[in-house]
């Protein structure tokens, strides 16, 4: 919950790094996992502290990234890095372009990455308070790492102040053994923030305008300096090249099946089941190896759901089954069964005690309370009734070529196997249909539907036309076995 103390006055997302290590058209912060962008987790989280403004930094791609952040959060206000490199530059400018929309931003600024995705509110929640009741200047993010490589060293004097953050390339021996690192997150007092950085110059071998000289002014100046040291080192773990981001995915990913399961969710496998930071799932729900659950996709008590299916988007009701099956943009209303091997496109909408059986695919249909299309079939652009049964291997032939057209089939129905309902065509109540119907009228309600077409048998046509084949010397012996009993039974008259 947060509280009038913990609300900063800004929230600056740095956002604007090349990322060239991803070798990737796609901006480095639009990266996804777990369901959403790294930068939108940054922006989702310090949204959540209820900042009086909040800004995205941008430089690199700036209009895809400026765009994707505009889509989630239209109230972000968005701001260009200029030539001037440097981490204390993007805060800079974040800052100016957010003192222009009115009065100067006052009080607590906080400043994060859009490539740390796994931080928590409940961290920056804890940062902002420690930095305002200690009346801090500058209070930096830090972690302790068994090996701190080349991240930047925390410098502490005996009272715990901060007195300096060294990059490693800079440190000596002594200072390469702290194992306390910089996470480059901070909370500041913005006018000791605005000040600071108006004095930072890029006078360093990079050239750059780095905001941890910001700490070292602060410092020079006579302020209070401190650092909020937190053990899970992941929530400042950002995400460089592909392999990082993946060990952020598997990271985020096993908090979110452990956090189901605490809840009453069992995951058999969680390993192997992937679910996006968006999904919902009640209690006593079963997810069995290999599922994908994305987007919104909403699970209620007492479904199975799995193996290896993956649902995005859906919503699933009460008691449900589905097994090995694709889905999206959908709606399976309670105690309903679906699969295996099923594909629901968007638009799909089954009734309870609704069936979607082996190999159906499904778009834009409703298929009303305990209707069943149980195997091998396509439905599409059709509104089925309810406990109406369409027989195996039927097509709803739902497209002439240039436009797609919907059929309806009513309530109480049995439709055979193996028909084809050429679109647009309407099914009463009640309707019967014979095996390898082509319906291209509509039938009325208590109808029996058959096309007349007599068999016709073209005797020893096989035999005559297939000469020399299996089936024609299986045919020939069948014909001769034929005539031998034939002979057989004249003789005993």
């Amino acid at each position: 919950m947060t509280t009038a103390a913990n609300v900063p006055s800004a929230v600056i997302v740095l956002a604007a790094g090349a990322g060239t290590r991803m070798k990737s058209a796609t901006p480095k912060v639009m990266h996804p996992i777990g369901g959403r962008s790294m930068v939108e987790h940054a922006v989702a989280v310090a949204r959540e502290l209820n900042p009086k403004n909040l800004a995205v930094v941008v430089r690199h791609q700036r209009d895809k990234v400026a765009e994707h952040v505009s889509a989630f959060d239209s109230a972000a206000t968005i701001v260009d890095q200029d030539d001037v490199p440097g981490t204390g530059r993007a805060v800079e400018v974040g800052l100016l372009g957010l003192d222009a929309q009115g009065s100067e931003v006052e009080g607590t600024v906080v400043v994060t990455y859009g490539d740390v995705p796994l931080l928590k509110t409940e961290t920056l929640r804890k940062l902002i308070a420690f930095h305002e009741e200690g009346k801090n200047a500058v209070t930096v993010l830090t972690t302790n790492l068994d090996q701190p490589g080349s991240y930047g060293r925390i410098v502490r004097n005996e009272a715990g102040e901060v007195t300096a953050i060294v990059e490693a390339k800079d440190a000596t021996p002594e200072q390469l053994a702290i194992t306390e690192i910089n996470s480059g997150i901070y909370a500041f007092d913005a006018k000791v923030l605005r000040d600071s950085l108006t004095r930072v110059t890029t006078d360093n071998a990079q050239g750059e305008k780095y905001i941890t000289d910001v700490l070292a002014i602060a410092r020079q100046d006579g302020f209070r300096t401190l650092a909020l040291d937190i053990e899970d080192r992941w929530e400042v773990e950002g995400a460089n090249d592909r392999v990082q981001l993946a060990q952020l995915g598997r990271k985020l990913n096993d908090r979110l099946t452990e956090m189901h399961m605490r809840n009453g969710v069992t995951i058999v496998d969680p390993e192997s089941t992937w679910i996006d930071v968006t999904v919902t799932i009640e209690n006593d729900v079963t997810i069995l190896p290999g599922t994908h659950l994305q987007g919104t996709t909403h699970i209620a008590t007492g479904s199975v759901v799995g193996p290896d299916t993956t649902l995005k988007n859906v919503k699933v009701g009460e008691n449900v089954k589905i097994s090995r099956t694709e889905g999206s943009d959908s709606e399976i209303a309670a105690d309903a069964t679906v699969g295996p091997f099923a594909y629901l496109r968007p638009g799909t909408k089954l009734g309870v005690k609704g069936k979607i059986g082996t190999f159906v695919e499904t778009k834009n249909a409703e298929i009303g309370n305990g209707s069943k299309l149980p195997h091998l079939s396509y439905a599409g652009d059709v509104t089925i009734g309810e406990n109406s049964n369409i027989g195996a291997a039927s097509v709803f032939v739902n497209y002439d070529g240039v436009n797609k057209h919907r059929s309806t089939v009513g309530n109480n129905v049995r439709m055979g196997s193996d028909n084809m309902y050429v679109a647009p065509v309407n099914v009463g109540d009640g309707a019967y249909s014979g095996a390898g119907t082509v319906i291209r009228k509509d039938v009325p309600a208590g109808a029996l539907a058959i096309n007349e077409a007599p068999q016709r048998n073209i005797e020893r046509w096989v035999i005559e036309k297939r000469a020399g084949t299996e089936a024609a010397e299986a045919a020939l012996a069948a014909e001769a076995k034929g005539s031998a009993s034939s002979a057989k039974e004249s003789d005993n008259q």
